[in-house]
């Protein structure tokens, strides 16, 4: 659509009336243009965390340089990057973030189908540029760039961690106090997140009604399946479905103790939740972590481990134990097989056992053949 006088009407005529005196005008320009990014963002189907979160870093970065984007320069993303990297430590994936937002933003108010840079030229004698560049940014080089720290559990840990979990249960329930129903909550949804190779958010969002039967594995009973409805999402993407196939046998034990046993004593006759919470429909992220390092302190493991090593020992434990890796790649949703990759992290003595495998019948392929020339 053009304009009477032939410009592309866009977000900066829909927020600010043109020839009408602002109070504020800096301020309010500079608010019209985050409207305006939201608006953007939103359109995109982008979720509303992640465009909040933009948005809020470039208002931190705004305050940090003490100016409006009209008056950005290089040089003080450098300066922003270089302290959020040399005073707060931040991570590299959380650096790389912030300054995504930034570009994203600028490219926003320097498109002249938006017109915001005539709009500052006009009331302000100058305009926005863009000031995050390739040379200012660190480079996006690897698949992986998670804290080396963060691995699997072993099996021996992992045993150890569940064994702790089932014995704060009792513990609490032997003193008489009303928190052994919370804690047998965690200790089934932590076992449930290894048994199907969850997420966080995947196993808190999880309802009763996602457990059915797999006409394939009818010794699981009416536990045979794992319906996930909020896997992790693609930009612009509703969440993404799978159903994971249980593959252990003591997984119906714990689901079936949980559900018929336990639950209901949640007074959970209108939730549909399969982990409610004491005072809402569903345990949060925060009180899953705070469960989760009690027990990982207590048990003297180092930080390496967090609530994603169940998702980590699950791909690593079936490689270990020999199952196909396409079929585990299908099992946790990695679109390609080097994603499920980087989370396998085998033990030494999977990997010797492995070289002693070859080795043996590379030698007992030796000594056929030589034996055979002999004879």
């Amino acid at each position: 659509m053009v304009g009477l006088n032939g410009s592309i009407p866009g977000v900066a005529s829909l927020h600010l009336v043109d020839g009408v005196a602002l109070l504020r005008p800096e301020e309010q320009v500079f608010e019209a243009m985050l409207t305006g990014f939201a608006n953007q963002q939103l359109a995109r189907n982008l979720a509303r965390t992640t465009v909040e979160g933009r948005e809020n870093t470039v208002k931190a970065f705004a305050a940090y340089v003490n100016t409006y984007p009209w008056r950005w320069t290089p040089a003080m993303v450098d300066e922003w990057l270089g302290d959020l990297r040399s005073l707060r430590n931040l991570k590299r994936s959380t650096i790389r973030s912030y300054s995504e937002a930034v570009r994203a933003f600028c490219h926003f108010v320097t498109d002249p189908l938006y017109e915001w840079s005539a709009t500052c030229e006009e009331r302000f004698g100058t305009h926005p540029v863009q000031v995050v560049h390739e040379w200012n940014t660190a480079v996006h080089v690897q698949d992986n760039e998670s804290d080396p720290k963060k691995r699997a559990f072993t099996k021996t840990e992992l045993h150890a961690f569940f064994a702790h979990c089932d014995d704060e249960v009792a513990r609490i329930r032997a003193f008489g106090r009303k928190g052994w129903l919370p804690a047998f909550r965690d200790a089934t949804l932590f076992k449930t997140a290894y048994a199907y190779g969850l997420r966080r958010n995947e196993t808190r969002m999880l309802d009763a009604a996602d457990f059915g039967r797999n006409p394939h594995g009818n010794e699981f009973g009416q536990y045979g399946r794992c319906q996930v409805r909020f896997g992790k999402a693609k930009k612009g993407s509703p969440p993404k479905r799978r159903g994971v196939l249980t593959v252990w046998d003591w997984t119906p034990d714990i689901l079936d103790e949980w559900f018929t046993e336990v639950r209901p004593l949640f007074g959970t006759d209108n939730n549909p939740a399969a982990w409610p919470s004491e005072r809402g429909l569903r345990i949060g992220c925060q009180r899953l972590n705070s469960r989760f390092i009690a027990y990982r302190k207590a048990l003297g493991l180092d930080d390496g481990l967090d609530f994603h090593s169940f998702r980590r020992s699950y791909v690593t434990h079936l490689i270990e134990d020999g199952w196909d890796p396409r079929f585990v790649q299908e099992q946790v949703g990695h679109e390609h097989a080097s994603t499920t990759s980087l989370y396998t992290c085998v033990s030494s003595d999977f990997r010797t056992r492995t070289l002693r495998r070859h080795l043996d019948s590379t030698i007992a392929a030796a000594l056929q053949t030589q034996t055979g020339r002999q004879a």
